[in-house]
């Protein structure tokens, strides 16, 4: 008997830790039976290494769980797990101020998404799963052209989600906020790497993690240009930026957040919140799978 392999490890509200229907998500999706087969462990699952069978079976999961006809990203660009993602959504309806146990409904709820990218996926999945509005930044024209897309093929979500262009790559808030405006929540998943040959270095080594053995070549199974993928000083330096913006714009978000993939990097940017003088920092983590991160949290007003 096929397996459903259980991912217990996501948060509780996640629609994915029962694991995939995969009979449900190609009836809801068939273009997604292609790509699936029993792997190793008796399970239904698809080829990570191949990204158009990643592709097919986001399409089915956005589809089957939040009635997202059509979705998409243009050659190259980011293309997201979605469990992941809407993980981090859940953590922050949790965060004091935002939601009420044990499922958050306050409402209305302002994210900004800084660097939402072409999938635009947590505007997305945040819009359909809590009915939270958004203003996803992007400093790419092509991704944000992109994103403008996607939100106008779903009027549920059309009027939730508002994508403006961010003209300076070197900024989190200037040139994209307006006059009076705050917001609940930040968010947001910054470029990893610090140069584009250790991006193309991690490439192959995540494709060879994924038994791809022709990982010479550098293309990531979900995808990824530069932007998304590396910044000068990479992580540490983005996220350390990000803090001295927000010092000077503390009553610009009740929460500003960020990914932060590597543990190594939390001592410096604690040391950077305490500089700034945030009143609460909090540090929430996620496994998917055998990937750990977490999401870095802080505030200037009182909780």
């Amino acid at each position: 008997m096929i397996k459903r392999s259980v991912k217990e490890q996501l948060h509780p509200r996640n629609r994915f830790r029962n694991g995939y229907d995969f009979p449900g998500l190609i009836a809801c999706s068939p273009r997604l039976a292609q790509f699936v087969a029993t792997n190793a462990y008796g399970d239904e699952s698809v080829d990570y290494a191949n990204p158009a069978a990643v592709k097919a079976l986001n399409q089915a999961l956005l589809k089957h769980a939040y009635g997202i006809e059509y979705w998409d990203v243009p050659p190259g660009y980011l293309c997201p797990p979605i469990p992941g993602r809407s993980d981090y959504l859940h953590h922050l309806a949790d965060l004091p101020g935002i939601g009420d146990a044990p499922v958050p409904r306050r409402t209305p709820v302002v994210v900004l998404d800084i660097g939402m990218g072409a999938n635009c996926i947590y505007p997305i999945i945040g819009a359909r799963e809590y009915g939270w509005r958004f203003v996803g930044t992007e400093i790419d024209p092509v991704a944000l052209q992109w994103a403008k897309k996607l939100v106008a093929a779903h009027p549920a979500v059309a009027d939730l989600i508002e994508c403006r262009l961010q003209r300076s790559p070197l900024e989190c808030f200037n040139g994209v906020i307006k006059a009076g405006e705050t917001f609940d929540l930040s968010m947001c998943n910054p470029p990893f790497h610090a140069s584009a040959e250790a991006a193309a270095e991690g490439t192959r080594r995540k494709r060879r993690n994924l038994g791809d053995k022709k990982s010479a070549t550098p293309v990531l199974n979900f995808g990824g240009q530069a932007s998304e993928l590396w910044c000068d000083g990479g992580e540490l330096a983005w996220v350390r930026r990000l803090i001295a913006e927000s010092a000077l714009r503390p009553g610009l978000c009740r929460w500003f957040t960020t990914l932060v993939s590597k543990s190594t990097h939390l001592p410096r940017l604690f040391q950077s919140l305490q500089e700034v003088k945030a009143l609460d920092v909090r540090t929430l983590e996620m496994t998917h799978g055998q990937k750990t991160s977490r999401i870095l949290a802080w505030t200037f007003t009182r909780t």
